[in-house]
């Protein structure tokens, strides 16, 4: 068998030419391709003859498992069920990029390498698929990652089906390796990206904060917390709304009673609440029972996380049976001082807790 090589654009990949390449993975074929590290094989990861051909092909031990490619950080939900904070603030920090996440598979005692690559190409590939893509290097075991597609060929001419040139890869490093299924994160192959690197991710501690549009109270909080821990770096601070149907900056209101208190948020656009938001975050404080329950909605996991802003307000001023913090938005400019100053007396309980 000959192997058909096809060149492909880096920027615009023809879509007829990655239809047909992904085809050929469908139906159980072999098919090399760059990424942004080193160039890969690819094969249906659901299809055990398919695999069976890899694990051949590449000459690799029956023991030592293949990394699957996906091509949006929520198709990890077909692998997996870990949901610790730590695997979502890697997946924002590097993906689409050079790093393979160890989790636990869904498969009992087993786990599972993934990755969401940085390459027109792979990435394309990898949608047009509909299956998931094992993809190890473009090598045989134990010699060097192939950076070009001539170099994958040079061992691999005849035994895959179709080899996507798409020119010399970027990095030339293969992908880093962090295993998340043990206590901490621990490095297993390091690449561009290095243990050093994991670790800060790992120490941060992300905060959200939670209201309705997004527009006051929550950007208070947001706003106020992050200049009480500016000298901190290991703190990251965000803000989103459960009803954010369009980005807008803060009301003019808001902007006001911040600058009154020394803080600057006219950079701020509304962000719309998500999931994934939700599951990254190590602490959630919501403004209402309304946003707590739209919360735990979303993710009922979060239930430990979720906490009311008020619940760390104890002045004579802010102490309510209500734990609801008004929505200050069409009122005048004093309920928003008002509400700024129940915000402000919790975020300083809340800086003592991170």
């Amino acid at each position: 068998m000959k192997t058909k090589v096809i060149k492909l654009s880096f920027q615009n990949p023809d879509k007829g030419i990655i239809a047909d390449a992904a085809k050929v993975i469908r139906q159980g074929g072999l098919v090399v391709f760059p990424t942004e590290t080193v160039y890969g094989i690819g094969a249906d990861f659901s299809n055990p003859q398919a695999i069976q051909r890899l694990k051949t092909v590449k000459q690799r031990s029956e023991d030592k498992p293949f990394s699957v490619l996906i091509s949006e950080p929520e198709d990890v939900f077909r692998h997996t069920f870990f949901d610790k904070t730590i695997f979502y603030k890697l997946m924002d920090a590097y993906w689409p990029g050079p790093l393979t996440i160890v989790v636990p598979s869904k498969e009992s005692g087993k786990t599972i390498g993934l990755r969401m690559p940085n390459h027109p190409i792979v990435a394309a590939l990898i949608k047009e698929a509909q299956c998931p893509i094992a993809a190890p290097s473009a090598n045989l075991e134990g010699k060097p990652p192939a950076l070009t597609c001539e170099a994958a060929l040079k061992d691999l001419e005849g035994l895959v089906d179709v080899a996507l040139d798409g020119g010399s890869v970027k990095l030339g490093v293969s992908s880093t390796v962090v295993d998340l299924s043990q206590e901490s994160p621990r490095i297993l192959r390091e690449g561009i990206i290095t243990q050093r690197e994991i670790d800060v991710i790992a120490r941060m501690k992300n905060i959200l904060f939670v209201c309705t549009g997004n527009t006051c109270r929550s950007v208070m909080a947001q706003y106020l917390l992050k200049q009480a821990v500016k000298n901190r770096d290991d703190v990251e601070v965000a803000s989103a709304g459960t009803a954010v149907f369009f980005s807008s900056p803060p009301s003019k209101e808001t902007l006001l009673v911040l600058k009154e208190l020394g803080v600057d948020a006219s950079g701020h656009q509304a962000n719309n609440l998500t999931s994934r938001m939700i599951k990254k975050a190590d602490l959630i404080f919501v403004m209402s029972r309304a946003h707590r329950q739209y919360v735990l909605e979303k993710v009922p996991q979060a239930d430990k996380r979720v906490y009311f802003v008020k619940e760390f307000v104890h002045s004579k001023e802010g102490l309510k049976e209500d734990l609801d913090i008004p929505d200050p938005i069409g009122s005048s400019e004093a309920s928003y001082r008002q509400c700024a100053f129940i915000i402000k007396e919790a975020i300083q309980k809340i800086v003592d807790i991170i």
